[in-house]
């Protein structure tokens, strides 16, 4: 600022002295014209040292005024470099830093452009300002370095009003990878929550956008993680609840309460309510009930209001915490995840998720080799992403791709719905093989796939939208997860049909693709779909159907279940599938007429081996004349009832002809 003033100060006192010269220049002309003529000789001498004067006297003036000029500007201008490297170190701060590249040190007639390009924007901010006019983005960077201009502009831009731009903003900070770290940092804390969800789900951002979770709150004095987990489901409300929801909630609370006893007095009681730790002698008493609490709590998250609550309390970081804190078990992990994609339900919790850090948590997830972490994460994001996304992922409900936005245009979904004992992605892996090892699976997903789906459809067809859904069967009731959640054919469909509508599902041409009672299901929800006009889309879009071993008219599984240890007291999902049951004779008479009015394309598969079921029983789950529709092609093929979803390789049979199937159907659609 002295350095500033100097400079005013000197070029008054300079601009006072240019006048003085001129005005002695104009009265010596005057006095030269006034005097009697000279000799001619005398006056023309006399005139040249006039004029030498004057112009020595401005030339030296002016290189005196310039110089101290360019002597102020280049001292103020002068950085400590020390400093500003520092400052970079420091990823919390923002600085405009000078670069340490001597080839980037443009010398002092740069940094007098620099000031010249400042004053300048001045005059058209100031000009802006009185006729109302656009500030032109460009001159709002020029006094930034030239490799700082792209950081700060990408902000803006993202920031702003038109979607699109935001969009592309969004696009183009994922695909630089040649920025300094510092300038990551900047970006990730410097940007707003849309845009950060948005490089979350951008398949090629770099890691250090994501800034890491802030410290996490400490432990109460003589607490636990399990205390602190029981606390928070005690919370909830327990009231007008679900009949299941209350029996984890009760579950968790009496066997937790035992757990912390028996490890203040020195003693572990093994099933205090009945808990089924016959699975789980191995396992750490804590870690079980933290799982039963976890688990409970993914039934409270799906209650809107409950999320609330545990948010207020303090459940996003607690979970945090179990997060981090179990790494090496997949289940737990998997539950929080669940919970956290219930939360991400709730628009008004966004903010609050996003600054607790859980956004890092799963962009690292999501490019996670292992798929149901992968996809779990790619769930929350999504429900997170307001900005591209109009649909919504309720629990056991999974993107398979694009898990990432893209601008490839979906213009058709294909749905995978499993049967009994099955799972969203296991049901849908390449058949197993006794050469191939864990190890070398994560290593070579060419070789093996954990989802067939996932890397072969989305590969042949990137235009599709691959959703898989998950619900939890049983064989016996024996081994139901909530002895009072008896669910039929009937309720399960009404169910997924609503969460694959708030998917969108019905929105763009569909093809379904089930295995063994998941083709029940399918059936029946399309025949309740045809019920209700909000859901005509769906019934509009269905485009063809692919039953793998679907009992349509019963399977031999109910009759040997007093043969089967596990099958003592068969669940209701098996007690369904017995060739006497009226449910399943009416819903195959009520299907079979619709699927010909509507004109679905159908494709079936049917085992032609026996499944062995335990080490005992061998035994034709769905037989050739059960797996008949009565429409469309039925086709054999030599595997079991396990692996008739489970192509051996990439060019089988049992894959190719899906692939035909589905580009077939869907060939008018693909193309438009």
């Amino acid at each position: 600022m002295s350095s500033i003033l100097s400079a005013f100060h000197f070029s008054r006192a300079f601009s006072h002295q240019r006048m003085s010269l001129a005005a002695y220049c104009i009265i010596c002309c005057r006095r030269i014209g006034t005097l009697t003529p000279p000799p001619k000789s005398t006056t023309y001498r006399r005139e040249i040292r006039n004029v030498i004067k004057f112009t020595g006297s401005l030339i030296l003036g002016g290189s005196l005024f310039l110089t101290y000029e360019v002597w102020a500007l280049k001292k103020s201008l002068t950085l400590d470099t020390q400093v500003v490297e520092r400052e970079k170190m420091k990823s919390y701060i923002y600085v405009d830093s000078v670069s340490l590249d001597d080839r980037e040190n443009y010398g002092i007639t740069y940094q007098a452009r620099k000031e010249l390009h400042k004053a300048v924007r001045k005059v058209l901010a100031t000009s802006a300002k009185i006729l109302r006019g656009p500030f032109a983005d460009p001159f709002s960077t020029v006094d930034v370095e030239d490799h700082e201009c792209a950081v700060w502009l990408l902000l803006r831009k993202s920031q702003s009003g038109d979607r699109a731009a935001r969009l592309q903003a969004v696009q183009e900070m994922s695909e630089t990878h040649h920025w300094h770290d510092y300038q990551y940092r900047i970006i990730a804390q410097a940007c707003d929550l849309r845009t950060l969800i948005g490089l979350a789900r951008s398949k090629e951002s770099d890691p250090r956008f994501f800034l890491p979770p802030p410290p996490l709150p400490s432990l109460k004095e003589d607490s636990s993680i399990e205390e602190e987990l029981r606390q928070l489901l005690a919370s909830l409300p327990q009231t007008e609840l679900d009949e299941c929801i209350q029996y984890f909630t009760s579950l968790a609370l009496s066997e937790s309460s035992q757990s912390l006893a028996a490890q203040k007095g020195g003693l572990w009681c093994f099933g205090g309510n009945g808990l089924p730790y016959a699975e789980s002698f191995g396992e750490v008493p804590s870690a079980t009930v933290e799982m039963f609490c976890l688990e409970a709590l993914v039934k409270h998250s799906e209650i809107s209001t409950h999320c609330d609550q545990i948010e207020a309390n303090g459940g996003l970081q607690l979970l945090q915490r179990l997060y981090q804190l179990h790494k090496d078990c997949p289940k737990i992990q998997r539950n929080i995840m669940r919970i956290i994609g219930n939360m991400a339900l709730n628009e008004r919790l966004h903010s609050t998720i996003v600054r607790s850090g859980w956004v890092s948590i799963l962009a690292e997830a999501m490019k996670s080799r292992r798929i149901m972490e992968a996809s779990h994460a790619a769930r929350t994001l999504a429900n997170l992403d307001r900005e591209t996304m109009r649909e919504k992922y309720h629990d056991g409900v999974y993107v398979l791709h694009p898990q990432y936005r893209t601008s490839q245009p979906i213009k058709a979904d294909v749905l995978f719905i499993h049967g009994l004992m099955g799972a969203a992605f296991k049901t849908w892996r390449q058949q197993d093989s006794e050469q191939v090892l864990t190890e070398k699976i994560l290593e070579d997903e060419a070789r093996y796939t954990t989802c067939w789906p996932k890397t072969w459809l989305a590969r042949d067809c990137p235009a599709l939208r691959i959703i898989s859904v998950e619900y939890d069967t049983s064989l016996s009731d024996w081994r139901t997860r909530c002895p009072v959640e008896r669910k039929s054919i009937a309720f399960r469909s009404n169910e997924l049909l609503r969460k694959l509508r708030a998917a969108g599902v019905g929105d763009r041409p569909v093809i379904w693709v089930s295995h063994s009672m998941g083709g029940l299901l399918v059936k029946k929800m399309l025949l309740e779909a045809s019920k209700k006009p909000e859901m005509s889309t769906v019934i509009n879009n269905t485009r063809g159907i692919i039953f793998y071993s679907v009992p349509h008219h019963g399977s031999h599984l109910a009759e040997y279940s007093v043969n089967i240890r596990y099958l003592l007291f068969p669940s209701l999902e098996v007690k369904e599938l017995s060739k006497d049951s009226p449910a399943l004779k009416t819903l195959q008479d009520d299907f079979l007429e619709f699927a010909k009015d509507k004109n679905f394309q159908v494709l079936n598969f049917v085992e032609t081996l026996p499944t062995y079921i335990g080490s005992m029983i061998k035994l034709h789950v769905v037989p050739v004349e059960s797996a008949d529709l009565g429409i469309g092609d039925l086709i054999p093929v030599d595997v079991d009832h396990l692996n008739i979803c489970k192509p051996k390789k990439k060019d089988a049979f049992l894959y190719q002809r899906t692939l035909q199937f589905i580009c077939e159907t869907l060939a008018k659609d693909l193309e438009n």
